[in-house]
């Protein structure tokens, strides 16, 4: 009995002494600075306090609220077809097999060698092996080894869980990916129906002064008109020619656009039909903004899962300044001489077994550097995730802002546009008339022109911002659960066995 109180004091005692020899190293007081804000204490402006709410986030298929088909039809196709999302997509299982590596560390390893190797010894009186010279004998082995970290510091599964939490964050950087994609196509497919507007504008104004052209000849022929007002006339028909080529050009481009955003080539986009967008009611902000912002926006949940990880990496690092401990051992036949086989027998076995010991002393300042990058990381990922909390409600404003200028602009445009309609019918009847000349008709048709023109610019606008809101709300892709807890997103704190040791 004293033999074995004595071979457990020796151990208690060696065990004692190797976490009193890693002590030598200490943390020397690094750890981050930086704290992550709490959506609920940024405040909020007028336009999203007075904007009105009914407790709804955007739909999934936001898009479908502009009644185009045809929009629907490409956003569907970008989404399945986009060469962008088809790299988010891969980064996203790249991930996920790198935590799988990283996990597989937790678990028991284990691993065969076999080796079967004929030698030939020499057969010299200085270099020979005595009695094996100038023979031929087998040197064979096989072994079956085996390791297991027992993780006492949580090395390991903080390494894990760490990969976890960034596998986690490139899905949520696929879902941003995605809004994105599904933004770029909306807009691309407004733009599209500008040119056609404009277009329209044009080629109006094109018939205007055919008729203006006409009505000249008819005085001149008439007596009661004059060369110079043909050639008036004739003068704007040229550039009113080339508008309308250069707004052909830019409905094509427009399509090429669409179909490179879907993944497509050009002739797919050639059979774009003219959008038929229309927008009913407004989208209402939900009742629950800006806490659930972190659920709903892919790029706050992007950057929580990031601050989440950097925070197991300080764990990681701070586990490195303590002792290692692996159960290892293995199994094994080995020989040299004898049969090809031989080795194999009952005589040849051995095996070893037993925990193996890492202890950290004196390193440099290794570890220390390394708990100083993993706390820096932490407070950058901390920084980026106040900064992306802060752009989201930021760009929910702008969006609120634009959105109510663009409604009362669209008034104003319309408004606009009647005056100057009615001034150009005015001029054209005075001109039939005789009561005036060309260039009042001319100049009342240019401001008619920039009016409408301006009119389709607002109305573009204003789908865009909404197209822009329902972008900046997330876009119906919310992470829901798949969020880090608050506990997550900061690192955790040295055990109070271990602390007297963190000097």
């Amino acid at each position: 009995m004293p033999r074995r109180i004595s071979r457990e004091l020796k151990t208690l005692s060696v065990w004692a002494l190797s976490l009193a020899i890693s002590g030598c190293i200490g943390t020397g007081g690094i750890a981050p600075q930086d704290q992550a804000l709490s959506a609920n204490t940024l405040a909020t402006d007028e336009a999203i306090q007075s904007a009105a709410r009914d407790a709804r986030w955007p739909t999934a298929q936001w898009w479908q609220a502009y009644g185009d088909p045809q929009l629907n039809r490409w956003v569907e196709l970008a989404t399945h077809d986009s060469p962008s999302l088809a790299m988010a997509a891969a980064r996203v299982r790249e991930a996920r097999a790198m935590a799988g590596i990283v996990e597989s560390a937790e678990s028991l390893q284990i691993n065969s060698d076999t080796t079967l190797k004929r030698h030939n010894w020499p057969n010299d009186q200085f270099y020979g092996p005595g009695a094996l010279s100038g023979s031929n004998t087998w040197d064979n082995n096989t072994s079956l080894g085996f390791s297991y970290a027992l993780d006492l510091w949580g090395r390991e599964s903080n390494a894990t869980e760490r990969a976890v939490d960034l596998a986690h964050m490139s899905v949520a950087e696929a879902r941003q990916a995605q809004l994105e994609l599904q933004n770029n196509v909306v807009r691309a497919y407004i733009q599209l129906s500008l040119h056609y507007a404009n277009r329209d504008i044009v080629a109006a104004t094109l018939a205007q002064q055919q008729q203006i052209l006409d009505l000249a000849n008819k005085r001149l022929n008439a007596g009661i008109g004059t060369h110079f007002d043909v050639s008036q006339a004739e003068t704007p028909l040229p550039e009113t020619h080339r508008q309308l080529d250069a707004l052909d050009e830019e409905i094509a481009l427009s399509r090429n656009q669409l179909a490179a955003l879907a993944g497509k080539g050009p002739g797919e986009g050639a059979r774009l039909q003219r959008p038929t967008l229309s927008l009913g009611a407004p989208l209402k902000l939900p009742s629950s903004l800006p806490a659930q912002l972190l659920g709903q926006r892919p790029d706050v949940v992007a950057s929580r899962w990031q601050v989440a990880a950097q925070a197991r990496g300080i764990d990681v690092a701070h586990a490195g300044f303590y002792p290692n401990v692996d159960l290892v051992g293995s199994l094994g036949y080995m020989a040299t001489g004898g049969g090809m086989l031989g080795f194999l027998t009952g005589k040849k076995f051995n095996y070893n077994v037993g925990p193996a010991i890492t202890l950290p002393i004196f390193d440099g300042g290794r570890l220390r550097s390394q708990l100083g990058e993993a706390s820096a990381g932490y407070d950058i990922a901390v920084a980026h995730y106040n900064q992306t909390l802060v752009n989201a409600l930021k760009g929910i404003s702008d969006q609120l802002i634009r959105r109510e200028s663009m409604d009362k602009q669209k008034g104003f445009a319309a408004e606009s546009v009647a005056s100057a309609q009615k001034t150009y019918d005015i001029a054209m009847i005075a001109y039939q008339r005789g009561l005036t000349d060309y260039l009042n008709v001319l100049n009342a048709q240019t401001l008619l022109f920039r009016q409408q023109q301006v009119e389709q610019q607002v109305q573009a606008a204003r789908l865009t911002a909404h197209a822009d809101l329902v972008t900046a709300l997330g876009g119906g892709l919310g992470a829901g659960n798949d969020v880090p807890q608050d506990t997550k997103t900061v690192p955790s704190k040295t055990p109070a066995a271990l602390a007297v040791f963190d000097h």
